[in-house]
C-alpha cells in the first residue's frame, strides 16, 4: 500500500501539472504520514540532499555557462566550426553539429547548447534553403553531446546519487568517447537526409582564415582544457573547478572580448540563481523520494523481479533502458537521476555493470528523453528558436532519434566505449 501511495501521488500530481519538485515532495510527504513516521523525516532527507558539498560545482557551471553564451563565445565557436566542416554536404547542418561538441565542453548543459547555438544557427539555415524542421531536429538532438561532456553537472548529480563514492573524473573522462561517437553517428544522418533533400555546402575559407578563427575561438576552448585537465589530474576538484571556470569565464568576456556588458551580466547571474534555485529544489525533493524508495526496499524487489526475468546481463540493460527511456518521456532529467540511480544501479552491478559505465548510459538514456514529447525540455526550446510546431519537428525528427538510440546501444553494449579512456588515466 505504501507504494501506491508514493507512487499513485507523484503520478496524479505530475499528470495535473504541478512542478515535479513539488509532485516529489508531496508524494514524499503523503507517504511518510501514512508509515506512521516523523513528518520531519521528508525535510532532514530534504536538507541532507542539498547539504553535499560536491553541489557546490553545479552552480558555478551553471552561472560560467550562462556567462559564455552571453559573452560572444558561442558565435566565436560556432566560426569555428564552420570553417572546420562547412563544406561537407549540409553545410550549417554539419557546423551546427560540430558546434555543439565545442560548446558542450563549456556549458555541459543541453539546454544552454539548444539556445545558444540554436539561436545563432537556425535563423541562418533557413535563410540559406534548409528546412525548419532540418535545422530544429539537428539543433535538438545534436544539444545532448553537452550531457556527455565535461563539465556536465549532470554527471556531478549521478556521482552524487550513487552515493559521492564514484569519481567525477572518471565520469567526465568516461563521456567524452561516447559523446564524440554521438557527434559522428549525427554528423553522418545530417549528411545523409542533407544529400536527399538537395542541401548546400560552404565553401572551405582557406586555412589562413581557419587559423584566425581558432585564436579568434581558442580563450574559449581553453576553458575545456582548465577544467577537464584540472579535475582529471588532481589539481583541483569539481566544486574547484567550477569556480575557477566563472573568474576564467568572466576574465575572457570582460577582458580578452570585451563583448559583456552590465545588462547581460546582471542578467546571467539572476539566471544562474533561478536555475540553481530549481535544479537544488529538485534534487532536495528527489532525495527525500529516494529515501523512501530505498526504505521501502524498492531496488531489492526490482532486483530479485529482474532476476527471475532472465539472468542474461544483455537482456536486463535492455529492459533498463527500455524503461528509463519511457520515463524520460514524461519526466526531467535531475530528479530522474537522482530517482532512478538508487534503484537501477544495484540492479546493473548485481550483473556485473561498472557504475561509471553504468553512469554513462544514464547520462546519455535520459539525455534522448529530453528531446521527446510530452515533456522533453530541449525539444521545447529547439521548437520556440526555429518558430516552429512540435508536430512539425517529430514528423521528421526519427532519424536524428535513431541515430542516438544506435548509439545508446553501442555505449550499453560495448563498455570500453566508456571505460578505455578513465582506465588510461589509471
Amino acid at each position: 500500500m505504501e507504494l501506491w501511495i508514493l507512487f499513485g501521488t507523484f503520478s496524479v500530481l505530475l499528470l495535473i501539472g504541478t512542478p515535479v519538485a513539488f509532485c516529489l515532495g508531496a508524494a514524499s510527504f503523503a507517504t511518510v504520514l501514512y508509515l506512521d513516521l516523523p513528518p520531519v523525516v521528508v525535510f532532514q532527507r530534504l536538507n541532507s540532499g542539498v547539504s553535499v558539498y560536491a553541489l557546490m560545482a553545479i552552480p558555478f557551471f551553471i552561472y560560467a555557462g550562462d556567462l559564455m553564451v552571453r559573452g560572444d563565445i558561442a558565435r566565436r565557436l560556432v566560426a569555428l566550426a564552420s570553417a572546420l566542416v562547412g563544406h561537407m554536404r549540409g553545410g550549417l547542418g554539419q557546423v551546427n553539429i560540430a558546434a555543439s561538441v565545442m560548446f558542450g565542453g563549456v556549458s555541459g548543459s543541453a539546454a544552454a547548447d539548444a539556445s545558444a547555438v540554436g539561436g545563432l544557427m537556425v535563423p541562418q539555415m533557413k535563410e540559406r534553403g534548409y528546412g525548419a524542421d532540418y535545422a530544429v531536429n539537428i539543433t535538438v538532438v545534436s544539444s545532448i553531446i553537452a550531457l556527455m561532456l565535461p563539465p556536465s553537472h549532470n554527471m556531478i548529480i549521478y556521482s552524487i546519487a550513487a552515493g559521492g563514492k564514484i569519481s567525477i573524473a572518471d565520469l567526465f573522462t568516461a563521456g567524452i568517447v561516447p559523446g564524440l561517437l554521438l557527434a559522428l553517428s549525427l554528423m553522418a544522418v545530417a549528411w545523409f537526409v542533407a544529400k536527399k533533400r538537395g542541401y548546400p555546402t560552404e565553401a572551405f575559407p582557406g586555412l589562413r582564415m581557419l587559423g584566425v578563427l581558432f585564436a579568434s575561438a581558442a580563450p574559449g576552448l581553453i576553458l575545456i582544457l582548465i577544467i577537464f585537465g584540472g579535475v582529471r589530474s588532481g589539481v583541483f576538484t569539481a566544486s574547484e573547478s567550477s569556480n575557477i571556470a566563472v573568474v576564467y569565464a568572466l576574465f575572457v568576456t570582460l577582458l580578452v572580448y570585451r563583448s559583456l556588458t552590465w545588462s547581460e551580466f546582471v542578467a546571467a547571474t539572476l539566471a544562474a540563481v533561478r536555475t540553481t534555485a530549481m535544479v537544488l529544489m529538485v534534487i532536495g525533493c528527489a532525495a527525500a523520494f529516494g529515501w523512501l524508495l530505498a526504505f521501502l526496499r524498492v531496488p531489492a524487489m526490482l532486483v530479485a523481479a529482474l532476476q527471475g526475468l532472465s539472468d542474461n546481463p544483455i537482456v536486463i540493460l535492455l529492459l533498463i533502458n527500455l524503461v528509463l527511456l519511457l520515463l524520460g518521456t514524461f519526466m526531467d532529467m535531475s530528479p530522474l537521476i537522482v530517482i532512478t540511480t538508487p534503484i537501477f544501479l544495484p540492479v546493473a552491478q548485481a550483473f556485473g555493470v561498472d557504475p561509471v559505465h553504468f553512469g554513462v548510459i544514464l547520462i546519455l538514456n535520459l539525455g534522448i528523453g529530453l528531446c521527446t514529447p510530452p515533456v522533453g525540455a530541449v525539444l521545447f526550446v529547439g521548437c520556440a528558436v526555429g518558430r516552429v510546431s512540435i508536430w512539425s519537428v517529430m514528423h521528421s525528427i526519427w532519424p536524428f532519434y535513431l541515430a542516438a538510440v544506435a548509439t545508446l546501444m553501442a555505449v550499453t553494449y560495448v563498455p570500453a566505449l566508456s571505460l578505455w579512456l578513465p582506465s588510461m588515466f589509471h
